[in-house]
């Protein structure tokens, strides 16, 4: 199914090509949420990029660009002080940029955050804009563009209440519904009208469960058996 056998946690880029890739702001979520985060989708042998560097410079180096670029899925976890990080609104800009031109799909989290301070940037975004624009007049336009547009897509926000272990688990199985329609639809893209009754099949075969199973499957000649078998095999 796509890439997700194995997991990888990484500091620099190694050619892999990688479901998810998560850009966050590490002073404020790398020893809480993200690593929460990355550690569910490590279980559920999902190929999740994470930057464990913890001293970033302004500039994206090509390979960590390319690697944004070949990511299936992109998780943005939006904090309080994402916006102070230069880095993280070129990571955010690049991303946007491959929304349009790949189809990239782009995740939100409002982690502590209310998505209207990062869509108006208000709040503490409005004063981390406020430094940017005495350095960087050029690029801050961009980066609003960018932060408005993501930040208008459909997502996940922290002020729900829930216990955060359940929070992480919603958006681990949003990510693997995910990547199972871009699997099926990459694998049978001629088959219009499948995925709604794949993804039954699907729920129905606990896909991602550590345990081992035996799946049979019944039926008379052309009905979607070698389908189904592909399917669960990979």
């Amino acid at each position: 199914m796509g890439n997700f056998s194995s997991t990888a946690s990484s500091s620099t880029t190694d050619g892999k090509k990688y479901d998810v890739f998560l850009s966050f702001r590490g002073e404020d979520t790398r020893y809480g949420f993200t690593s929460h985060l990355f550690d569910a989708l490590r279980r559920k042998q999902i190929e999740t990029f994470i930057d464990n560097r913890l001293v970033r410079g302004d500039e994206i180096s090509q390979a960590l660009l390319r690697t944004i670029g070949e990511s299936k899925i992109a998780v943005v976890i939006f904090s309080k002080d994402y916006a102070s990080s230069k880095w993280c609104l070129r990571e955010l800009a690049e991303i946007m940029k491959y929304k349009k031109l790949n189809e990239q799909i782009v995740i939100p989290v409002f982690y502590h955050i209310d998505p209207s301070d990062v869509r108006k940037q208000i709040g503490s975004f409005k004063d981390s804009f406020a430094k940017h624009e005495n350095e960087l007049q050029e690029e801050v336009q961009k980066w609003r563009e960018a932060l408005t547009e993501a930040s208008s897509i459909s997502g996940w926000d922290s002020s729900v209440l829930r216990p955060e272990s359940t929070f992480v688990g919603e958006i681990v199985k949003d990510i693997w519904k995910k990547l199972n329609n871009i699997s099926v639809s990459s694998d049978f893209p001629g088959l219009i009208g499948i995925d709604k009754h794949v993804e039954q099949v699907i729920s129905l075969l606990c896909l991602g469960v550590s345990d081992f199973g035996i799946v049979g499957i019944w039926g008379m000649g052309g009905i979607g058996k070698q389908l189904l078998l592909m399917l669960y095999s990979n």
